[in-house]
């Protein structure tokens, strides 16, 4: 394990965004495993910026994301597929039908996850994944439980989890309180992990997750395990 600690935000979203360039570069059909939420937006940002500059070039590159709500389809404005495209792929060259996110809308969400699952697969797996964590040690939408669960799957969200994305909604009885997410098993297979987190109230979790024991009641704590992972922590 990696552990980068820096200052700023900034410094974070320049590290993580670097990490991932470089890995475009190294591997142009690359594929990027790509996740929502606060904390890769400034990352999101400058990769935008690099290849509006033409120092990053996208259009060989596969995404697949950790997750989605169900019952948001990507013309919500809350839904992950909406996020993704206005934060990043529609200012990128990158190739739409190449962006995958699980659809959180789908008749037989049982199938849809199988589905994903063989989508990664048949990728030959994610060349990069990019993570958050939650205040709970979440990561996609893998949330605390007895057992790590392998597979993509549908979740209920932990009440901590529906508090904190509350922000985004214009309540919190508008929070889904169900998601799908792709599962600890398509992550730890990933070549590459770059896990990115800010703020005083990350500090906690992030001792817990990558200093503590390695258990799915932390579930960013089974990333101590990966051979190739890269922590970016910003204190402010």
């Amino acid at each position: 394990m990696k552990f980068i600690t820096v200052d700023t935000y900034e410094e974070l979203s320049k590290i993580a965004s670097e990490i991932i360039g470089e890995q475009v570069k190294a591997k142009p059909e690359c594929v990027l495993g790509l996740a929502t939420g606060s904390s890769p937006l400034g990352t999101y940002k400058n990769l935008v910026t690099a290849c509006e500059a033409g120092e990053l070039d996208f259009s060989g590159v596969t995404s697949v994301n950790l997750d989605e709500y169900v019952g948001l389809d990507g013309t919500n404005d809350q839904s992950y597929r909406y996020f993704m495209n206005t934060n990043l792929f529609t200012k990128i060259n990158i190739s739409l039908d190449k962006t995958h996110v699980p659809n959180g809308c789908a008749d037989d969400l049982k199938a849809e996850c199988a589905r994903y699952d063989e989508l990664i697969e048949s990728l030959g797996g994610i060349d990069l994944q990019l993570l958050g964590i939650g205040l709970d040690g979440h990561i996609g939408f893998n949330e605390p439980d007895e057992v790590f669960i392998k597979e993509t799957h549908q979740v209920s969200l932990d009440p901590s989890t529906i508090e904190a994305n509350a922000r985004f909604f214009a309540s919190k009885d508008d929070v889904p309180t169900s998601a799908v997410t792709m599962g600890i098993g398509a992550i730890m297979q990933a070549k590459k992990v770059l896990l990115i987190a800010n703020g005083a109230g990350k500090k906690e979790i992030m001792q817990k997750a990558f200093y503590g024991p390695i258990t799915p009641l932390v579930p960013a704590s089974v990333l101590q395990l990966h051979p190739d992972l890269t922590v970016i922590y910003a204190e402010k």
